[in-house]
């Protein structure tokens, strides 16, 4: 009899997109779809999303793809047996529980409005900026869930209102996504992840619940906070309405975890992903590593109830592939994001160009929200080869630092290394498709860079944890990375290191000007 066939569908929910991928029992892609959604920019350094749209292109991305997998001849409608869902992390919005409305858009990761916040409780808390860094892993900064909810509750009446009336229900987009899916104003499940509920700056890194003392140091209320689960455990079935009905919800983690999940890290192994920004990730195993050089300390995963913690340190860096989208959209020196390789590639270096996106500020491993854009080192010479090249340069010259501090920060004991003695990072997201990004970024850290042969790992991981969770894979058949390493793309670094060196000494150069420039005047 043949075997019957079984599906894991994975939403993933990012920062400019959204996309539903159906993964087949052996992790192939069968059917897919995906909708670029509106970003809102009200004012400089502000980022929204229409949680409504978000919705929407949920809904639409889900029941397209369907379509496509069962056209291909998958029985889609009877193997569908679990569905994950990873989602663009620290983006902040509260709804009210009576209507299922928004009170507010969406504040997305990326959005600077709340640094007068930051900038208050550093002064008034007697540890400043890294006052929660013990019990959390994060610094004060506009990036984390906390400030912007804070700002919510400080400047939207309906938000104040709702809050007020036991009527509000505080989230990031998994939240959101789940709530709606599982019955909405009609008993919707109001839960976050572990790795999603790290990044809001009110989670003990320990217990993995919310933190009293910090609700308390904040004037958060606990009521309006989801509970707190695993990344893979059922959650909930999807109701009536929509396309698949009667699915289990059984993964969930934030993007960037799902990478490592996608990318089989294991203990002492790292991973760098490129989309609008880039984060790279360094799983730790069950130590809680504290940063003493810029980074961050996060949960890598939690495969189940019981199963253990992993925690990893974590570098973001807000620009990268948002770089190429601004060139793109903003300066019109390309038509389409694939452009930007063959126009670097017109020129075998930058000139002497060296461009920092420091667009809404710095993250890892500086944090300096007083720090913007700068494009250094041009002539009469400079064209836009070079500003393009300076561009891609851009993105892994931040990965560097980050990787840098890592390695301060994990030592030899804490790292994996091949048996040359090299460390190897594992790269996915959209932009790494880009050959030439992939090489001058094995060149600018001196050790080779894998490519996948499915870059699209933050969607796998989603489906892996979720079928993880209903028992269609194991956690040995998802870590067993041997294989997929066989398939993949590796680059090695050709560059000397004298040169690589001054390159290096050029961008820090290029870093060091960005600072105290928030107050230009327009």
């Amino acid at each position: 009899m043949a075997e019957v066939e079984v599906f894991v569908g994975s939403i993933d929910q990012g920062t400019t997109s959204t996309r539903f991928i159906i993964y087949d029992r052996s992790a192939q892609a069968v059917g897919s779809h995906q909708v670029e959604f509106t970003q809102f920019y009200p004012q400089a350094g502000w980022v929204e999303h229409d949680p409504m749209e978000i919705l929407e292109s949920v809904r639409l991305c889900v029941q397209k793809a369907i379509d496509k997998a069962t056209a291909d001849g998958h029985n889609v409608d009877n193997g569908l047996k679990a569905i994950g869902l990873t989602n663009q992390r620290e983006t902040t919005l509260v709804w009210s529980k009576s209507t299922g409305l928004p009170l507010y858009n969406a504040i997305v990761w990326m959005d600077a409005r709340t640094s007068s916040i930051c900038r208050k409780l550093e002064k008034e808390l007697p540890g400043g900026r890294t006052h929660f860094v013990e019990t959390c892993g994060l610094p004060i900064s506009t990036y984390f869930s906390a400030l912007k909810l804070l700002w919510l509750l400080e400047n939207v009446d309906a938000v104040k209102e709702a809050v007020e009336a036991g009527d509000a229900l505080f989230g990031t987009i998994d939240s959101w996504l789940i709530w709606n899916m599982t019955g909405g104003v009609k008993g919707g499940i109001h839960v976050t992840d572990v790795s999603n509920a790290s990044r809001t700056m009110l989670m003990s890194l320990k217990t993995l619940d919310w933190d009293k003392p910090t609700l308390d140091t904040l004037g958060i209320p606990a009521e309006i906070l989801p509970k707190i689960v695993s990344n893979a455990e059922i959650i909930g079935t999807v109701s009536d309405g929509w396309p698949i009905f009667g699915i289990p919800i059984s993964g969930c983690l934030g993007d960037q975890h799902a990478a490592m999940v996608g990318q089989a890290c294991r203990k002492g192994e790292a991973k760098s992903t490129y989309g609008t920004g880039a984060f790279i990730l360094l799983n730790t195993g069950e130590e809680v590593i504290e940063s003493k050089h810029g980074l961050l300390t996060t949960l890598a995963f939690k495969l189940g109830r019981e199963a253990p913690t992993n925690y990893a340190l974590e570098g973001s860096i807000a620009i990268a592939g948002a770089a190429v989208q601004w060139l793109r959209d903003s300066l019109d020196m390309i038509s389409t994001a694939s452009e930007i390789e063959e126009l670097a590639a017109r020129v075998d270096s930058s000139g002497g160009v060296y461009f920092v996106p420091a667009f809404n500020g710095l993250f890892a491993p500086w944090w300096r929200d007083d720090a913007r854009g700068v494009c250094i080192g041009i002539t009469r010479f400079t064209n836009k080869s070079h500003i393009a090249r300076a561009v891609l340069e851009s993105m892994c010259f931040q990965v560097k630092d980050v990787l840098d501090s890592m390695h301060k920060d994990a030592g030899e004991k804490g790292e994996v290394k091949n048996e040359k003695g090299e460390f190897l990072l594992r790269v996915d997201g959209g932009a790494t498709i880009n050959n030439l990004l992939m090489q001058i970024q094995a060149d600018l850290l001196g050790n080779p860079v894998i490519r996948p042969a499915d870059i699209e790992t933050t969607a796998l991981g989603a489906a892996y944890a979720a079928g993880l969770a209903v028992g269609i894979w194991t956690e040995d058949e998802i870590f067993a990375s041997g294989e997929k390493v066989k398939l993949a793309t590796t680059f090695y670094p050709t560059l000397d290191e004298e040169r690589r060196n001054k390159k290096v000494e050029s961008w820090c150069k290029a870093v060091s000007r960005t600072f105290d420039l928030a107050d230009l005047s327009l």
